[in-house]
């Protein structure tokens, strides 16, 4: 019983790392150009996105290339660490969101550069793949989200953000609007929108249980419901 409420409390973060094992395990077999054609199809471009824009947004999520084996520790630490702290229906919302509109604002910003002429058509073509974007919304919702007695899951968050904007340099190119940085950006910002959102939701609905009026909140569930209350 224990180890099924540990699988199911976490249930997507071990969902979201068992298909990208798979998947970095099918494209470590294929050749050189058949990884650069798998690459370039996962892709989310602003040819792909044009064309096959679910397709693209789903499976660019788990493709990371020769980078793969880095993100079997960034991955669950992120996810882990985030269901732990705000359940895993919100660590899918904000980790969804992040992720495509991450995608949408950046390539969004290609497509009109391309158009003015700011960039060669090229770059509608753009190589821009890798499970990034889910992680940093994760890490971002493990951080701010307010649950009491989270200390070692936000170090052990915090310490991945870390890893991840220097030596991973995930916002390198900010200034000259490179995809990857936008994106980066874009995903934590949605984050950070959710959760605030989230918070503010659940605590109004939260008033409204405790008293007919709004006045004060009940505690919490380790899953953020409010508690039942005894009748009478």
């Amino acid at each position: 019983m224990r180890a099924r409420h540990f699988l199911w409390r976490y249930s997507f973060a071990w969902i979201y790392l068992v298909v990208f094992i798979i998947t970095q395990l099918v494209y470590s077999r294929l050749d050189p150009a058949s990884q650069s054609s798998f690459t370039a199809w996962a892709s989310t471009s602003v040819a792909n996105l044009k064309t096959d824009p679910v397709g693209c947004l789903v499976v660019s999520a788990f493709v990371a290339g020769g980078t793969s084996w880095a993100w079997l520790v960034l991955i669950p630490v992120a996810l882990v660490t985030a269901c732990h702290v705000a359940g895993n229906r919100r660590t899918v919302i904000a980790c969804v969101a992040g992720h495509v509109l991450g995608t949408l604002v950046s390539e969004g910003i290609v497509a009109y550069r391309v158009h003015v002429g700011q960039l060669p058509p090229a770059d509608n073509h753009l190589i821009d793949v890798g499970p990034s974007y889910v992680v940093v919304a994760a890490l971002l919702l493990t951080l701010i989200w307010p649950r009491p007695a989270a200390l070692v899951p936000r170090a052990l968050a915090l310490a991945d953000l870390v890893i991840l904007v220097y030596p991973g340099g995930i916002f390198d190119g900010l200034e000259n609007l490179n995809v990857s940085a936008v994106g980066h950006l874009t995903s934590i910002v949605t984050a950070a929108c959710y959760a605030t959102a989230s918070r503010y939701v659940a605590d109004r609905q939260a008033d409204q249980v405790g008293d007919g009026g709004g006045a004060g909140s009940e505690a919490e569930l380790p899953d953020g419901s409010a508690p039942e209350r005894p009748p009478g």
